[in-house]
C-alpha cells in the first residue's frame, strides 16, 4: 500500500503536520487494536493508522462524503487538464486577467460534476475554498495550478467505510475491548463550510465532543485558538467536574498563517486504566 504523508486531494484541517508526532505516540498502543476515526474527514489519521498497523481494524468516519471526490478524481483531473492551456502564459502564483478568468468560468460552467474545493486549491489564493459556481464566479482567479494530475490508488486500502454522526458511531464502538477513539472535530469558532455542518462550530458543539474522551482510550486534535484546553483546567480546579485530559499526553506543532500570524496544533492522547 503507498505510503501518503498528505490527503490526495485538498481538504480543510488535514493534520498533516502533525503524522510524524502522531506516528510515534500510536506505537504506544497495541497494533491490534480498533481505531475509530469519528470525524474522518479526509482519511489521513485512518490512513497512517493502518499503514503503521495492517492487522489492526481502522474504521472511517466518512461524514462529509469525501470518498465521491475520490472515486471521481478522474472528472477533477480532465477539468484541469482543460484549464492548463489557457494559464500557460499567465505568471506563476500571479493574478489571471480578466479575460482569461472568463474563458475557465465558461468551461467550468459547462462541466456537468465539479469538485469545487479541489478546484479552488488550483484557481485561488492560498486557503479559499468555494462550494459552488456561484461562490466560484465571484471570486479573483490566480495562476496556482497543479502541473500533475491528482492520484489516489490504494489511499484508504483496507480500512472500513462508515457515514454518521459522530455521536452515533461512539455509541456503537464504545463498549469494544481496547478501542482507540481519534478524535478531530472542526477548530472551535473556525469557518466550516468545506465540511457537512453547519457553518461554524460554537463552545457548545466542542463540549459536546468531550463526553466521548471519558473512559475511553483517545487521540484529541485542538488548537491554542480554541483554548478547550485551559477551560478543562479551570472546570477541573473551581468545580466538581473532571478533567478529560487529566493524566494525558501533549505534543504542540506550530503552524504560519502568514509572516505575522500563527498558531499551535494541539494533539493529546491517553490510554484509559480499568
Amino acid at each position: 500500500m503507498k505510503k501518503y504523508n498528505q490527503s490526495p486531494l485538498p481538504f480543510q484541517g488535514q493534520k498533516r503536520r502533525f503524522l510524524k508526532k502522531f506516528i510515534e505516540a500510536l506505537k504506544g498502543y497495541p497494533e491490534d487494536a480498533v481505531f475509530v476515526d469519528l470525524f474522518g474527514g479526509s482519511g489521513l489519521l485512518s490512513h497512517t493508522v493502518k499503514q503503521l498497523y495492517p492487522s489492526a481494524r481502522v474504521v472511517w468516519n466518512d461524514f462529509d462524503d469525501f470518498k465521491t471526490r475520490l472515486k471521481r478524481i478522474p472528472e477533477t483531473n480532465a477539468l484541469l487538464s482543460k484549464l492548463r492551456p489557457l494559464l500557460e502564459n499567465e505568471p506563476r502564483d500571479k493574478k489571471v486577467k480578466e479575460s482569461i478568468r472568463q474563458q475557465m468560468l465558461d468551461i467550468i460552467a459547462s462541466e456537468p460534476w465539479v469538485d469545487y474545493v479541489t478546484l479552488s486549491a488550483n484557481i485561488l489564493f492560498s486557503g479559499k475554498y468555494m462550494m459552488n459556481f456561484e461562490q466560484l464566479e465571484c471570486q479573483t482567479f490566480y495562476n496556482v495550478m497543479r502541473k500533475a494530475d491528482y492520484n489516489a490508488d490504494g489511499y484508504l486500502s483496507g480500512v472500513e467505510r462508515i457515514q454518521g454522526d459522530y455521536r452515533c458511531v461512539f455509541n456503537d464502538f464504545k463498549e469494544l475491548e481496547g478501542v482507540v477513539f481519534l478524535v478531530d472535530p472542526p477548530y472551535l469558532s473556525t469557518d466550516t463550510k468545506t465540511y457537512n455542518s453547519d457553518s461554524y462550530w460554537k463552545l457548545r458543539d466542542y463540549l459536546d465532543v468531550l463526553d466521548v474522551l471519558n473512559g475511553s482510550n483517545y487521540f484529541y486534535f485542538t488548537s491554542n485558538k480554541s483554548q478547550i484546553v485551559e477551560l478543562c483546567e479551570w472546570i477541573e480546579t473551581r468545580t466538581y467536574a473532571g478533567n478529560p485530559f487529566s493524566g494525558a499526553v501533549m505534543t504542540t506543532t506550530s503552524n504560519s498563517i502568514n509572516y505575522n500570524s500563527s498558531y499551535t496544533d494541539i494533539m493529546i492522547h491517553k490510554r484509559a486504566t480499568n
